[in-house]
Order: structure tokens, then sequence, then C-alpha cells
């Protein structure tokens, strides 16, 4: 099994039972590593460069995080900003993210009609989330799914158990 990062960000995840589940999932099998960035730096002082060194430990990494008014949780964005370094894009420096595997899961209150270009919002999650996306295709990272969970605060336990399974399955492919 791959040894996985789980890059998780949730200011509310008291709300979240859908979360919830897949954290669980995550501390239940060892090569996981859960990193709970609202637990960790609850005062937003981010500890880049020992963040930029455990990126290298990992050969794939799970960015988990609901939609928070239309983009990625503010913590998230401010780890990425201060954590993704541009000197990893220059000819023979070590980059920890080059031909990773990256799974994005997003987790949303809105309905998917809504996320669409005839939708209530008029943009889709990729769009909300390419800022995301766009860093991670820049430092050479393989994306390869955006699972994205409508409705999450209204599943039901057995829809939260099945939305798991569904992505435990891709990350087994």
């Amino acid at each position: 099994m791959k040894k996985t990062l789980v890059v998780f960000a949730h200011p509310y995840l008291e709300h979240s039972n859908s979360n919830v589940e897949l954290i669980n999932f995550y501390v239940r099998h060892q090569h996981f590593t859960l990193r709970d960035l609202y637990e960790e730096y609850p005062d937003f002082h981010i500890a880049a460069f020992r963040e930029r060194k455990r990126l290298q430990q990992y050969d794939r990494f799970i960015f988990q995080f609901p939609i928070i008014w239309f983009g990625i949780p503010p913590l998230l964005k401010l780890w990425i900003d201060e954590v993704f370094d541009r000197n990893w894009v220059k000819e023979g420096e070590n980059n920890p993210l080059k031909n990773k595997e990256v799974y994005i899961v997003v987790t949303t209150g809105g309905k998917e009609r809504s996320f669409s270009k005839d939708g209530t919002y008029q943009y889709t999650i990729d769009e909300i989330i390419s800022g995301l996306i766009v860093s991670l295709k820049v430092f050479d990272a393989n994306i390869k799914d955006i699972t994205i969970v409508y409705e999450a605060n209204k599943l039901s336990k057995k829809e939260i158990i099945l939305q798991k399974k569904k992505f435990v399955e891709i990350l087994n492919q």
C-alpha cells in the first residue's frame, strides 16, 4: 500500500458527519497519515519548513475539505501558500509532488445541480477549487480523482458509508 498523507482542513468538523466517517477510515489504516490543519494550526502559524520536509516522505496525497463560501477553507489556502515552494519547479530541485498521485475530496451542503453553468451558483466545483488544481498541476502532481460529496450535511449514515466505500474503491484502483 502507498504511504498516503491526508491534508484535511475543516473549520467546523463537529458539524460534518460525512467528513468524520472518512477521517475514521484514515485513522484505522496505518498507511494513512491524517493531518488536520485546523487541529494542528489553530493560530494559523504554519511551520512551512517542517511541512515541506514531511511531504518528502509520502507516495500519495489526499486533500480533503469542504467548500467554504465558494472556495477552499482559508487555512488550507494559507498552508498551500506557505508550504508549496516555487523553487520546486526549477531544474535539479527536489519536488515532493512531482508525479505523485493526488486525490481531492470535497464536501458541500449544496446540490449538484446548483454547481453548474445553469445552476444557482453558475460555477462548477472544479472551477471553485481551480487554484488548488492549477497549483498541483504546476508542480507536476498526478491528479487521479476529484470526489465531490454534494448535500453532505443531509446524507444518512448509510449514504455516508456508501460514499466512503466508493472513495476507497477509487483509491484502490
